[in-house]
């Protein structure tokens, strides 16, 4: 690490080495890969992952479904509306004051229209990255997930 001669770590230091700043702009570059491929059926990969997830979970709690995706529930519940107003998800009244989310007929078709091209992008990534190297960073972020680093 590049220390300047007060002993302060650098600026040049810190932006050259910075997890979050890498993981970020990393996230926004493959996001935007999917993006345009899922552009062809309406929705963003962030909306498909909520989807791919409400269809794994069956009904499920939005305090349930934040936790799956890693996600803070103001903004999960943000990136729900979109999902409820194209009637790719209901959601209804749960026990207590929870709500639940169920996957639609509608949202059931979506992500059979948005598989392939979704698939597609997978791919694309694939070859870019190569296989052991794809293989290799998502066990990396995985690892990154499992830490649980903020409790």
């Amino acid at each position: 690490m590049k220390i300047n001669k007060d002993n302060e770590i650098t600026d040049i230091a810190i932006a050259n080495s910075c997890l979050c700043s890498k993981l970020r702009a990393t996230s926004r570059s493959v996001s935007r890969v999917y993006d345009l491929a899922l552009k062809p059926v309406g929705i963003k990969s962030n909306q498909m992952t909520i989807l791919i997830a409400v269809s794994l979970m069956g009904p499920a709690s939005i305090t349930r479904l934040s936790q799956q995706l890693s996600m803070e529930r103001t903004t999960l519940t943000r990136n729900l509306r979109p999902l409820v107003a194209a009637n790719l998800l209901q959601m209804t009244d749960g026990h207590g004051r929870t709500r639940e989310l169920t996957l639609t007929e509608q949202g059931r078709e979506m992500l059979d229209k948005a598989k392939p091209l979704w698939d597609r992008a997978q791919q694309q990534l694939i070859k870019q990255l190569g296989e052991d190297s794809s293989i290799e960073i998502s066990s990396l972020l995985k690892q990154i997930l499992d830490t649980n680093i903020v409790k």
